[in-house]
């Protein structure tokens, strides 16, 4: 996951749901990506380990104009926020459970 996003912070209001207390993982997919069902597993699980994580997952092909904004290239594509929407990391493509853990220590 890379990381040092900057200073670009994403409000529940562009998400459609409430940022977590603690931190957010937002992953973007699209309906046939198969690598995005085991993402979806995985952030689902990571986030019910962890308190105060929300698991946020938005349909790329509805919502191109933060796909564009964002720079998103591919699904998945999962970003990790703070408590306050910063983005703090970043990773395309299938995450490993630990590398989320490990990336979710950065935001909270």
């Amino acid at each position: 996951m890379r990381g040092n996003e900057g200073e670009r912070r994403l409000s529940a209001a562009e998400l459609g749901e409430r940022l977590g207390e603690r931190a957010t993982l937002v992953q973007f997919s699209s309906a046939f990506c198969r690598p995005c069902w085991a993402t979806r597993r995985t952030l689902t699980e990571v986030a019910g380990m962890v308190e105060g994580v929300a698991h946020v997952e938005i349909d790329a092909e509805a919502r191109l104009g933060l796909v564009r904004e964002l720079n998103v290239m591919k699904t998945p594509t999962v970003l990790v926020l703070d408590a306050t929407g910063r983005i703090v990391r970043r990773a395309s493509g299938q995450p490993r459970r630990a590398d989320v853990i490990a990336a979710l220590g950065e935001a909270v």
